[in-house]
């Protein structure tokens, strides 16, 4: 096989395994906030039961997070040597920013939010877990940072010839704000938050519909609903700024989004499809001048066609790109859908009654995982054949001295490794959900039922 095609494939890989945890850290995050946040202003002893719970499920998702992070950085060396030496001025500063705002924060605080339960204050617990909760996100927006650079380059200027030319950065903040960074890191933040939201809802749905810690299910329940209604509508408003900040970047990529081949006045928007590359048509529904209007506000705006560009600079992956993109999109929508039904029902007073609604949310957890996972393919293939978008593409960006067997034997390798941490994670996490908030047997924090199977029948 190709070696471009086997290092892309492995970096592929790893980045999208490792990308499990990263979100799910920043979501839990915000979640262990509130339900401590509740326990300092209410002191009901659930919410500090709650936050006591969750911090174990975030501390074992952080440490599979930062061992599979650990080995992109040595890809970037090993099999992506040219492109190593044409960002490395670019990415050496976000990711040295990356440590001195985001990480040292997080790790500074991380012993105190897993350790000083009963030995500090809770206020100044609550501080660290703040503290926590916020390197979370400070440390995906230098990573998001890198990765927008490469999506749309600002702030530089070329060094050097050929083999040896590289990125030299001329304004760093210019970097730091580039075209498409903001929008990417506020869709990656609430990305991130729905899928934290939904593994509470999960655990807690499942709870109650076998009977077990009702009372403080339904006040996870409650806050996790609550947040993944808000942000999900927010990812709505995200998700269109992001799509108009393509169509004016990345113009090519749009195009591959919704598979249009050719420029017309009236683009149209596809609700699903399948797109034929050979013969350039999309087969499935659509709003006649759909796309037209909501990225201008009118359905006669020119929108520019795949034809339009070099044909050696537009993705070939045209229906993985546009399946991609539209999975992402109809997950979104369901997230919107869904949340916003289950606040009419706990509005109602009918939430918790509604077994079938439960199992619902149990098994939507899985679906912001494959949404956040989506989004980042769409995104990376849509650029495609660009490494950093107009400047370098992927197949030169290689490293030159290793060849196909290599790659080929490392990524079976990480294949068995990584296979061997999701065993690890699922087991420990399914370890920690089994033994619950807190011990069953003790009547002091266990809530007082009746009859436990009137909530759920």
């Amino acid at each position: 096989m190709d070696v471009a095609l086997l290092s892309r494939i492995q970096f592929a890989f790893t980045v999208s395994f490792h990308y499990i945890y990263p979100p799910l850290s920043i979501g839990l995050g915000l979640m262990m906030v509130l339900m401590e946040g509740a326990y300092l202003k209410t002191k009901n002893k659930h919410y500090e039961q709650l936050a006591r719970f969750w911090t174990k499920i975030f501390a074992i998702t952080f440490g599979v997070g930062v061992a599979t992070g650990i080995v992109m950085e040595f890809e970037f060396g090993t099999n992506w040597a040219t492109y190593s030496r044409y960002v490395g001025d670019v990415f050496g500063s976000a990711l040295a920013a990356e440590g001195i705002f985001a990480f040292a924060l997080e790790s500074g605080f991380l012993g105190v939010l897993l350790f000083g339960w009963n030995r500090v204050k809770p206020v100044v617990h609550f501080i660290a877990t703040v503290g926590v909760w916020f390197g979370s996100m400070f440390s995906a927006v230098w990573i998001v940072v890198a990765n927008s650079w490469q999506q749309t380059p600002a702030g530089f200027h070329i060094v050097g010839d050929g083999i040896n030319a590289r990125a030299e950065i001329t304004d760093f903040w210019q970097m730091v704000f580039n075209p498409s960074s903001v929008d990417r890191v506020l869709h990656v933040w609430i990305g991130a938050l729905i899928a934290g939201a939904f593994l509470v809802m999960s655990v807690h749905a499942w709870y109650m519909l076998k009977g077990r810690y009702i009372e403080i299910s339904k006040k996870a329940f409650t806050i996790a609903l609550f947040t993944a209604a808000l942000v999900s509508v927010l990812q709505l408003v995200t998700g269109h700024s992001s799509a108009s900040g393509v169509a004016v970047n990345q113009p090519a990529k749009l195009a591959a989004f919704e598979g249009h081949y050719n420029s017309t006045d009236q683009a149209d928007l596809y609700v699903f499809g399948w797109v034929d590359h050979e013969s350039q048509k999309v087969v499935g529904p659509y709003m006649p001048g759909g796309l037209s209007f909501l990225l201008y506000g009118n359905f006669d705006t020119p929108v520019k066609g795949l034809n339009d560009f070099p044909q050696d600079e537009i993705p070939t992956a045209v229906n993985a790109v546009f399946q991609f993109y539209h999975l992402m999109v109809a997950f979104g929508l369901y997230f919107i859908a869904l949340t916003l039904f289950g606040l009419f029902m706990w509005w109602r007073g009918k939430l918790y009654n509604q077994k079938w609604l439960l199992w619902v949310f149990v098994f939507s957890v899985i679906l912001p995982q494959l949404a956040n996972q989506f989004g980042w393919f769409a995104a990376e293939m849509g650029r495609q054949p660009w490494v950093v978008y107009g400047l370098l593409k992927t197949n030169d960006a290689i490293s030159v001295v290793v060849n196909a067997d290599q790659v080929l034997f490392s990524l079976i390798l990480f294949t068995v490794i990584y296979a061997l941490l999701f065993i690890l994670f699922i087991y420990l996490l399914n370890k920690k959900i089994q033994a619950g908030p807190y011990d069953e047997s003790d009547t002091d924090i266990m809530p007082m039922q009746k009859n436990i199977m009137e909530v759920i029948e």
